[in-house]
């Protein structure tokens, strides 16, 4: 049987991207992870490091065996969520969505996700596609998903206003979850969605606007200015090529959409670019690799503070967090403010730099699997994620923290806090917010006094812009886990 080793097998290519998957590491030392879990051991990652303890992963492991045993269920079970109009939530969090799915702490959920760019180039990223298209249908007389962000339904531009942008796909309900506990989620698999084109089989298609949202906008230097570009990127679907190329580009050529609304801007998600009215230059980034490093950009729970929340600036549950390490071998902890904590997921990116200065990243459908795992209230005395009350990242190598210019703007700007966010971030404030948390966990997780944390910080741990256009702008910082090695437990 071809193990991906046989170039003449007609399954060849399946069986290769099968074969590189299972073989690779962090995919391997995930999947024992896991396991470990799930039978009631230690969750240990890589080095034996992480921040569920044994203690609190045994808690959470019993409680989902007698969740389990009172269902009659003997093993944890695997849904498959799909992306289309009837699944997905566009541009907005809420904490009276219906749950898509609701599952029992343990579980795997697949789920897809679409670009809200997709629209950038329908031929390739919507054409065909049964989910894409049913999401993207747009005509006088319907529209696949009515509401694009959290304004008003009679808002100019389209109900919502385009106060929000993300298609989020869930929300996923965990039974159980009260606010107050962690729900940890583990980033098991991450794959493009492939082209249903046939014109462009094996191959997935991502696109990234130049837009004037972004950090460069009113600092050009040559030719028309201000202007927006979107260059459209060619991803291997097949696996087969880890990095990216520009496929072409073209200056936004403003669009009339199927209800007559003008938008000489990128102002309103998911318009259709008509590309008999654009010039493309098939010329751009000739002979530049980029490398591919798939992951979610907007990822997280309902917040508790507002009934309906803007997609774009993210807060303590998560959200439009933007940061490139929240891809595959991965782990996520939010913090659970609503019933059911109701988790959704988005903004996939085919690759992004930290700032995602010109306003997004390639911004690419992509298809998750994840676990998700309920730490109770009641078992986090005394551990790590005793305190959490922000978003956290945890890889195998290293814990990441994430800074806000306001940790939870929400609360902290006041009834006006969805417009007044975009007024008032600052990366100082941002800084604040991480060193802050930084600080917090050093001494509360690692058992550090303030002043070696303080030093600590200024040697070892590594603070970077995560994003500077989402309203909310983000610092991350970076500590080694290897650091801790000798330190007792």
């Amino acid at each position: 049987m071809c193990l991906g080793d046989d170039p003449t097998c007609a399954a060849f290519a399946e069986h290769r991207l099968r074969y590189r998957r299972d073989m690779e590491p962090e995919r391997r030392a995930f999947l024992k992870s896991t396991f470990a879990a799930t039978g009631g051991a230690a969750a240990m990652l890589a080095g034996g490091t992480s921040l569920v303890s044994p203690a609190l992963a045994q808690a959470s492991a019993a409680k989902m065996a007698g969740t389990r045993a009172a269902k009659g269920a003997g093993h944890t079970a695997h849904y498959h969520l799909p992306a289309n109009a009837d699944t997905v939530h566009w541009g907005y969090f809420s904490k009276s969505l219906k749950p898509q799915v609701e599952i029992d702490s343990g579980d795997f959920v697949t789920i897809e996700t679409l670009t809200h760019h997709a629209n950038d180039d329908a031929e390739r990223m919507v054409k065909g596609d049964p989910g894409a298209e049913s999401v993207f249908l747009w005509t006088k007389e319907t529209k696949g998903v009515a509401r694009r962000g959290a304004g008003p339904d009679d808002a100019k531009l389209g109900p919502g206003g385009g106060l929000g942008v993300h298609i989020c796909t869930g929300p996923v309900a965990i039974r159980g979850a009260e606010p107050g506990d962690v729900l940890e989620v583990r980033i098991l698999d991450v794959a493009p969605r492939p082209s249903a084109n046939p014109q462009f089989k094996g191959l997935a298609f991502g696109s990234n606007a130049a837009a004037w949202w972004g950090y460069h906008y009113k600092d050009l230097l040559t030719g028309d200015r201000p202007r927006e570009v979107v260059t459209i990127y060619e991803i291997d679907a097949t696996g087969r090529r880890d990095w990216a190329r520009a496929a072409y580009s073209f200056r936004w050529p403003g669009v009339t959409d199927p209800n007559g609304v003008e938008h000489p801007t990128i102002d309103y998600p998911g318009l259709p670019v008509d590309h008999a009215k654009t010039k493309r230059n098939f010329e751009v980034l000739k002979g530049i690799r980029l490398p591919i490093r798939p992951h979610f950009g907007t990822m997280g729970l309902a917040p508790a503070e507002a009934e309906m929340v803007n997609s774009i600036p993210p807060s303590y549950t998560g959200g439009n967090i933007d940061n490139w390490r929240i891809g595959k071998g991965a782990t996520m902890y939010y913090p659970v403010a609503v019933p059911g904590a109701l988790f959704s997921v988005g903004d996939p990116h085919a690759s992004q730099g930290d700032s995602e200065l010109c306003g997004t990243a390639i911004e690419c459908s992509l298809t998750g699997t994840f676990q998700f795992i309920l730490h109770k209230k009641a078992d986090l005395a005394g551990t790590s994620l005793e305190s959490l009350d922000f978003p956290m990242i945890e890889t195998a190598e290293d814990w990441v923290l994430s800074g806000f210019s306001y940790p939870n703007y929400l609360r902290d700007l006041g009834p006006d806090a969805q417009s007044a966010i975009f007024e008032k971030s600052s990366i100082d404030l941002a800084m604040r917010d991480a060193f802050r948390k930084m600080r917090q966990f050093l001494m509360h997780a690692q058992g550090l006094t303030e002043d070696e944390a303080i030093s600590l910080m200024s040697i070892a741990v590594d603070f970077g812009i995560t994003q500077v256009v989402d309203g909310n702008w983000g610092v991350h910082a970076i500590v080694k886990k290897a650091i801790f090695a000798e330190r007792p437990a």
